[in-house]
């Protein structure tokens, strides 16, 4: 796609003037999602241990510097990721896991825009802001996407008993399909691995 089309489509989404593709239809609707990603825009805390903290960025940093050439937005995606991992009170939600599911649904382009209108860095449909209260364009918005998508994430890890693959299935609304979950898993396993331990016991990849 175009930067150009891709620019026109992204602000048809992000105005309202383009409806919703009929793809991935139940993706991210459930309706106890809500409160969910309403918390998590309420508690946006980092309570990160400072070594654990320390070892992330020297581990992650060169690796997503291939796909993020700027610094201070690659530092602030990394920061977020790190603290929606590590959130108290909250179930593990691997890093790595997250670094992957950014990978594989928008390749780290905070602008992207899927065909079923999913927008950002974790894909977040545009439906979400306006429930929570929040503009559309704030899912360019690297803190916001990363809150309300970790958020839903989490929730499906949750519903399924960490089991990974059913939890990116109903992420991406595709139920019953494995491309999506085998894509995820293979860039967490072969490429953002390594620092799933700082903090809390890891989830395995199912």
């Amino acid at each position: 796609m175009s930067r150009v089309l891709h620019g026109k489509l992204l602000v048809l989404v992000l105005v309202g003037a383009l409806p919703l593709a009929d793809a991935a239809p139940a993706a991210q609707r459930d309706p106890e999602l809500r409160a969910v990603v309403q918390q998590a825009i309420g508690q946006a805390q980092c309570f990160a241990d400072q070594y654990d903290s320390a070892v992330w960025y020297t581990l992650m940093e060169p690796k997503l510097r291939r796909f993020v050439k700027d610094d201070k937005e690659r530092l602030e995606i990394l920061q977020t990721v790190y603290c929606e991992a590590h959130r108290n009170g909250t179930s593990v939600l691997p890093p790595g896991l997250i670094m992957a599911v950014l990978d594989v649904e928008s390749g780290f382009d905070r602008w992207a825009v899927s065909s079923a209108g999913a927008v950002g860095l974790m894909q977040v449909m545009p439906f979400w802001p306006e429930q929570l209260g929040m503009r559309r364009y704030e899912l360019t918005r690297i803190v916001p996407n990363l809150h309300m998508g970790c958020a839903i994430l989490r929730f499906y890890l949750d519903s399924e008993r960490h089991d990974v693959r059913r939890a990116l299935e109903r992420y991406n609304g595709t139920v019953g399909r494995r491309d999506y979950p085998d894509r995820v898993i293979v860039r967490w396993t072969t490429y953002w691995h390594g620092a799933d331990d700082l903090g809390r016991a890891p989830v395995k990849p199912s």
